[in-house]
């Protein structure tokens, strides 16, 4: 057996973390065949995230840190709160301007922002690049006014997401305008976390690429704090939220005091 396998061992460990977020029971012999390496190397990945505490080791494999928040598919979490998503969309689709581009993440706030970009007919010669494949088909319907690009890279099918490798390596030989983003955790120093590693990669690479930075939360994101490290709130341009009126002030003082403007869409718009 090749212990090298196509990644490094932090992206490696980081990718086995997803899979057994995503899985909830992980056997070694399962991760031996899907990375390619040896078991050696497979108990030398899954001690070492043990001890970090992202999985938990088990007889034969490893299973998620009991109490953690498990990932749920895009089209569940479209369903939830979907008045404030489409309000939220809306309201980060108007920031966007005719011959711009634009770097839009993966997640169902930012499904809905894609959606809200297609409802505007006045929108042309705007160009998309995205690792989402659901954005990618919503955006479809919007070509030729649109160009959409997929930056390619490894499926992940909860989010139908692509990551690395290769989508880590063809977003640093881009620049876009504007960049889109949406995460799962605002907490209260500022930092905006995702649930899972290998998108939190791209987020920040994503972040990196753009003169300007907007992220779409809705207000039950505000206290959160997740596993994968996007940055900081100071980071972004602009926050685009909505909800429960308490966490949106919440937010407004965390966005107050890293220098963000707090855009809060009309709901009945």
């Amino acid at each position: 057996m090749d212990d090298r396998g196509e990644l490094p061992a932090e992206a490696r460990r980081a990718a086995l973390a997803a899979l057994v977020a995503e899985r909830g029971y992980v056997r070694v012999s399962e991760v031996r065949d899907h990375f390619g390496v040896s078991e050696v190397t497979v108990r030398s990945d899954l001690r070492a995230l043990d001890e970090a505490g992202l999985v938990r080791r088990v007889h034969g494999g490893a299973m998620p840190v009991p109490g953690t928040e498990r990932e749920a598919p895009v089209e569940t979490a479209a369903e939830r709160d979907a008045e404030l998503k489409r309000a939220i969309g809306r309201r980060a689709a108007a920031l966007v301007a005719n011959g711009s581009s634009v770097l839009l993440d993966v997640g169902s706030t930012t499904l809905a922002v894609a959606r809200a970009l297609v409802a505007r007919r006045d929108l042309t010669e705007l160009t998309v690049i995205t690792n989402g494949l659901s954005i990618a088909l919503a955006l479809e319907a919007a070509i030729p006014r649109f160009t959409v690009i997929v930056t390619g890279g490894t499926l992940r099918p909860l989010q139908h997401s692509l990551v690395a490798p290769l989508a880590a390596n063809t977003l640093p030989e881009l620049h876009a305008d504007l960049a889109i983003l949406g995460g799962n955790g605002i907490a209260d120093d500022g930092a905006v976390t995702n649930l899972n590693l290998p998108e939190a990669e791209i987020k920040r690479a994503l972040v990196a690429a753009a003169t300007r930075r907007v992220l779409v939360a809705d207000a039950s994101k505000w206290g959160q704090r997740h596993l994968g490290r996007i940055g900081n709130l100071a980071d972004f341009d602009t926050l685009v939220t909505a909800g429960d009126p308490a966490a949106v002030e919440a937010l407004r003082g965390v966005a107050a005091r890293a220098g963000t403007r707090l855009a809060v869409p009309d709901l009945l718009g």
